[in-house]
């Protein structure tokens, strides 16, 4: 797939029928369809989702949170950071480096990374120059962080 564009997703209603043929489908975006029907929301409000299109099929997304530098417990020295969560491919379109895609567009703020790695995607995230953090159960609280690292950043200890 040439010419892979992330788009910032729009709230409304065909971003969220488009987010049911996702197997992680949840509150987030049950939650959001309720602010639909509670106010019409306009289709330029932001969002936090961010999607590739194929053709005019979202086949591929992210949730992509900027967290304020007042509650990083992870990054030396302390900053605003991003937290991805939700990156999810359609299963005919994997492999085609959408999911990398997402990634890098999120790496481009050039802020750190964090993300939760689910079971047996440590490899795509290790691919993707994300380290996992030494595990303290305190912050933690059995996550499974993975974080990429810009340039001078370091784990705080």
């Amino acid at each position: 797939m040439e010419n892979i564009e992330v788009k910032r997703l729009l709230v409304n209603y065909k971003t969220l029928e488009e987010f049911e043929n996702f197997r992680e489908y949840g509150s987030q975006e049950l939650s959001m369809k309720e602010d639909l029907r509670a106010n019409i929301i306009e289709d330029d409000s932001e969002s936090p989702f961010y999607g590739i299109y194929y053709g005019n099929k979202l086949v591929a997304r992210m949730s992509l949170y900027r967290i304020e530098k007042k509650y990083d417990v992870y990054f030396e020295p302390t900053q605003d950071y991003y937290e991805l969560w939700k990156l999810e491919v359609l299963e005919p379109y994997r492999g085609k480096g959408l999911g990398e895609a997402l990634v890098n567009y999120a790496k481009n703020f050039n802020l750190p990374v964090k993300t939760n790695a689910r079971q047996r995607s440590d490899e795509f995230w290790t691919k993707m120059g994300f380290n996992a953090l030494t595990y303290h159960q305190d912050r933690d609280r059995g996550e499974n962080p993975y974080v990429w690292f810009p340039e001078g950043v370091t784990e705080q200890e």
